[in-house]
């Protein structure tokens, strides 16, 4: 249970939104409880959202076929999409009314930055970022090698860099 909420905001991440989200972690709480046998141990965040990630997928794959699931090709992915509160980052009281307004609209900027980022990086940048998971535990969720997740989480930074500093007046 202590690991549902990272699940949840994984689902959404990937999914795009909250509904789906939820049926995706319920779809993937059964697997996992069906699966708690076969659990050798280890890091129980990053077994259950490797859980999460499988079933987000192959659920977008039945019920949502018409979307772009995945980029694999990081390159063409960069190409392509060009070289709200977030889930993962505790809420900080605002001193005054405008800064209020400016942390949420920092926040909205932040959000749809990275849901604009090709699904390969977005999904680097939340487990890195807002799931707090590390580079080897990402590889094995991902099953890519370390380096490939380390180049994934740069260019998912520099792409939300471009895409943030594009927003400021």
């Amino acid at each position: 249970m202590p690991q549902l909420d990272g699940g949840v905001a994984l689902a959404r991440w990937l999914s795009g939104n909250h509904a789906d989200a939820e049926d995706i972690v319920q779809e993937a709480c059964a697997r996992a409880f069906a699966a708690i046998g076969g659990y050798a141990g280890g890091d129980a965040r990053a077994w259950f959202l490797t859980i999460v990630r499988n079933t987000a997928y192959s659920w977008l794959a039945r019920h949502r076929p018409h979307l772009q699931l995945r980029d694999d090709d990081p390159a063409a992915a960069e190409a392509l999409h060009g070289a709200v509160e977030i889930p993962g980052f505790a809420r900080q009281p605002a001193p005054d009314p405008q800064a209020a307004l400016i942390a949420a609209a920092d926040a909205q900027a932040l959000h749809q930055a990275v849901a604009e980022l090709p699904s390969v990086f977005r999904e680097t940048l939340v487990l890195r970022e807002f799931n707090g998971l590390d580079y080897r535990q990402i590889a094995e969720l991902t099953a890519v090698p370390i380096g490939t997740v380390m180049s994934r989480l740069a260019r998912a930074r520099a792409q939300l860099l471009r895409r943030l500093g594009r927003r400021r007046p």
